[in-house]
């Protein structure tokens, strides 16, 4: 075997590790899908509305998405491990201090403001690394490393619940703090991007097409980055906005207990994750307009089946519910991946952290939308008519718009 060879075979391993490492990272980042199960007990700690409860966890994926484009900057700039450092401190700092919240308020402020930033300026790094490795299956890579997001909380669930019931749910936020600030950190020093000619050689043989390189100004110039942030925003509005409900709809509307609906969140989890690596392989194989408007279709059908089956029905709830967590898991491949084929790798970082808004605007859109209509109405189903009708905006929006190199 030639020195050459040995090379390539000795990085063609390690890249391996880098999604290892981004699967770890993200499993701790991922706490942030188990939010539901802090909302009723803090209700009842505060007396405070649904609408109310869900503020921490709208500004938080608000906050997290829309810093996005300043950490793909920095670490363009910086690299992985440092970015990744700044930002775990500023998600302990956000979970720690969170802990000393008197009210629903200054948790917004702690949890959601400085623990989403922190969490924006760390889940970009193991996504970038991933993409900058893995030329020639993206898909595959970006799925796989985010798939500890997904499958967070099938752990962090049932440690939360545990945890309220023990210390209370201000406590808990501090010991998690804790707790990803001691991961993040030790992985921090695994990180690293790979050599330029490793990007540029031979793992970028056998691509089919020619690869496009644009920087952010070009890329918003094109109609695809326009469809790409509308179908993702959509995406993510009906996605988070199921994350943000499963426990309380769950119990209010289907009637199972607080048990069992911690319990549905940890298996929700599992499509959730799932969906991200069997999004990223699809995607590496079919077009990824293909891939969207069938998403689309997944989130129609869930949407009418649960406003029109669901009540005291556990079975249309789980079927329901599991198919928006796996579009939302399959969006947040989908994306970065469509992402990295439509405008290319050379800046990706910065491109994705502007894609990324559109995750933002669902954040915030979708929490608030869902606990304003349950307020309004006395129940949660009468938000699915409205992600019915957007999942047929997103599913035209896919077909007209979404073109490579358009």
């Amino acid at each position: 075997m030639s020195r050459g060879s040995r090379k390539i075979s000795s990085t063609d391993r390690y890249r391996w590790v880098i999604v290892i490492v981004g699967f770890i990272i993200n499993l701790c980042l991922g706490a942030i899908y188990s939010y539901s199960v802090f909302r009723k007990p803090l209700e009842k700690l505060w007396s405070i509305t649904s609408t109310e409860s869900g503020l921490p966890y709208m500004v938080f994926l608000a906050a997290f998405a829309f810093v996005m484009p300043f950490a793909g900057s920095f670490i363009d700039r910086y690299g992985p491990r440092l970015t990744l450092i700044l930002g775990s401190a500023l998600v302990t700092v956000g979970w720690i201090f969170a802990s000393y919240s008197n009210d629903i308020y200054t948790l917004t402020l702690l949890y959601g403001v400085v623990g989403g930033a922190g969490t924006g300026t760390t889940y970009c790094v193991p996504i970038t690394t991933a993409a900058k490795w893995f030329p020639d299956k993206s898909g595959t890579a970006i799925g796989l490393t985010v798939l500890g997001f997904g499958l967070s909380p099938l752990v962090t669930a049932p440690a939360i619940s545990a945890l309220i019931e023990m210390v209370g749910p201000l406590k808990t936020f501090f010991y998690l703090g804790i707790i990803i600030l001691i991961v993040l950190v030790a992985f921090s020093f695994l990180l690293r991007f790979p050599q330029q000619e490793f990007g540029s050689s031979s793992l970028n043989e056998g691509m089919s097409e020619k690869q496009i390189e644009l920087d952010a100004s070009a890329m918003l110039r094109t109609k695809s980055f326009y469809a790409l942030w509308v179908g993702y925003a959509i995406a993510c509005f009906s996605g988070f906005m199921a994350v943000g409900i499963s426990a309380p709809f769950g119990i209010e509307v289907v009637k199972i207990s607080q048990t069992e609906a911690s319990i549905a969140v940890s298996a929700f989890a599992i499509f959730n994750g799932l969906g991200r690596p069997f999004f990223g392989m699809l995607t590496d194989k079919l077009k990824p307009k293909l891939v969207a408007i069938l998403s689309f279709c997944m989130i129609l059908a869930a949407s009418l089946s649960l406003y029109l089956f669901s009540v005291c029905n556990p079975i249309i709830f789980y079927v329901g519910f599991a198919l928006l967590w796996l579009n939302l898991g399959g969006w947040i491949t989908l994306a970065p991946t469509t992402t990295r084929m439509f405008f290319g790798a050379r800046n990706y970082g910065k491109n994705y952290g502007i894609v990324i808004t559109a995750d933002g605007v669902g954040a915030l859109l979708g929490p608030l939308s869902s606990g304003w209509l349950r307020d309004t109405t006395g129940t949660y189903l009468s938000a699915f008519p409205l992600v019915a009708a957007l999942a047929v905006v997103g599913a035209i929006t896919m077909l007209v718009g979404l073109k490579r190199g358009d």
